[in-house]
């Protein structure tokens, strides 16, 4: 199978500009959520903004699409952005749409890191010629995603039967969508996303038995609900599939008095992502109820610089991306 030259290495440039207005530095008390003294400094890792976390607004149309970039520079300071595929699926096919992304993304000094796709078929359907279908309608995506300067799209592996039978199927679709990924310099990457995905053994065997450089992991700290009320362990999720990472969300849903993530121990789980070599963007992605977006979106970032994770850098010249240490190779 053909491979794409590695596209996680990244040009990471940006700047703090256009707070005025949105009092990102006063609008949260500061917490102590703190490192250990003792301690060594972890390295650094960018933080960009998934759009998920602001669906709220885009849905009640109180936020543009087209300014998404926009607002992850001017409200949040942040340099990479994550596009969600359901915002845009009636606008994409419009002559000059996706220009005008792109020139937002350039004019506000962002960094358009994937494009996250749902709603288009599964990709380990047990029906063949569905699954086929599945990779078919991914094509739009991998075009969108390459014109913007993305260096992946993010996919389910959403399946049915037994465990074995699951694992097959999914590997065989997403196989065949990495395949047409690699002529575009794209990886495919995988969200635990609810099912057997959600299963931290299960999804990294996937990746071994697709064995494809341009096939990875989106390593998300909260999605691992196996349904049920049954969880898989967090931490032990996020270290089966970091081998594979070429990105990773920082979900965030509660927060104690204190302003701390109450579900997520996001000092554990950045060590796990540094252990496994990971130096790429790490993602905001809030989903709770409480506080309001926006609040949530600062307190998360907040906890990630408190990791020592870090937002715009400016003058400082190309962020440079350390490569994982596992990787998956050609089979």
């Amino acid at each position: 199978m053909s491979q794409p030259a590695d596209p996680r290495r990244r040009s990471f440039f940006g700047g703090l500009v256009g707070f005025a207005g949105f009092g990102v530095a006063s609008t949260l008390p500061r917490t102590s959520f703190a490192m250990p003294s003792t301690q060594e400094p972890m390295p650094s890792n960018p933080i960009s903004l998934a759009q998920w976390s602001l669906h709220r607004e885009f849905f009640a149309g109180t936020l543009d699409p087209l300014r998404f970039a926009e607002v992850t520079m001017t409200r949040y300071g942040l340099a990479g952005c994550e596009y969600v595929n359901s915002f845009y699926k009636d606008k994409i096919g419009t002559p000059g749409y996706l220009a005008s992304l792109k020139k937002v993304a350039s004019d506000h000094g962002v960094t358009s890191v994937l494009i996250m796709c749902d709603g288009e078929g599964a990709l380990g359907d047990p029906d063949e010629k569905k699954r086929r279908q599945a990779v078919d309608n991914h094509q739009r995506w991998l075009e969108a995603a390459k014109f913007l300067g993305c260096h992946s799209i993010r996919v389910n592996a959403q399946s049915s039967g037994t465990w074995e039978e699951q694992l097959d199927r999914a590997a065989d679709g997403l196989g065949m969508l990495s395949e047409k990924a690699a002529p575009f310099g794209l990886n495919v990457i995988v969200e635990n996303h609810g099912g057997l995905s959600s299963n931290g053994e299960w999804l990294a065997s996937v990746m071994t038995k697709v064995a494809m450089t341009n096939c990875g992991t989106l390593p998300d700290f909260g999605n691992f609900s196996l349904g049920g009320g049954k969880w898989y362990d967090r931490y032990k999720g996020v270290t089966q599939l970091m081998p594979f990472a070429k990105a990773v969300s920082a979900k965030s849903r509660k927060f104690d008095e204190q302003g701390v993530e109450s579900e997520t121990d996001f000092i554990r789980m950045m060590k796990i992502v540094r252990a496994a070599g990971y130096r790429d963007w790490v993602g905001i992605e809030w989903e709770g109820g409480s506080p309001s977006e926006h609040e949530g979106i600062l307190r998360t970032k907040e906890m990630l610089e408190r990791c020592d994770c870090v937002a715009a850098r400016s003058g400082l010249g190309p962020f440079e991306v350390k490569k994982p240490t596992a990787e998956v190779e050609n089979g």
